[in-house]
């Protein structure tokens, strides 16, 4: 009796379960056709727009962030010349240091050639790199006791 039962649950469920699967593979193979030049046009051309505010500029840097890439230095200087327009500072220095973390294991190739191809638009603007800033060591950094 338990046994009927369990195979009528299964052809119960089994066509629920294929629905399940059609549905998600069609969701899954939607591909974007959107090109790098045109990503990179996109985002540019949000971060240009005058009227942005740091709620924008927020919302857009969490856009960019998730995707698995690091931005282009052109984006970047975009989204740094946004966070002077509205005088947000450590939004600034927070995009460069999201940019690191974003380089992952590559950080010692990757990093410093984008703050090479960003150092004019940085001296421009008047922002330091969180380096400059004491940022990539913790504030209390100490040195062990047993290196001395």
């Amino acid at each position: 009796m338990f046994r009927s039962a369990l195979v009528r649950a299964q052809a119960l469920a089994k066509p629920a379960i294929t629905r399940n699967i059609a549905t998600t593979s069609k969701l899954l193979a939607h591909q974007s056709t959107e090109t790098d030049e045109q990503f990179d046009q996109r985002f540019e051309k949000f971060f240009n727009q005058p009227d942005l505010d740091g709620w924008d500029i927020r919302r857009g840097i969490t856009d960019l962030w998730g995707h698995d890439l690091v931005p282009e230095p052109k984006i970047l200087e975009a989204a740094l010349r946004a966070c002077r327009r509205v005088n947000d500072f450590a939004l600034a220095v927070r995009i460069l240091e999201a940019v690191k973390d974003k380089c992952g294991g590559r950080v010692n190739e990757i990093y410093p050639w984008v703050i090479q191809q960003l150092r004019p638009t940085l001296t421009d603007l008047g922002i330091s790199t969180p380096e400059e800033l004491g940022y990539d060591k913790p504030e209390l950094y100490t040195q062990s006791v047993y290196d001395m």
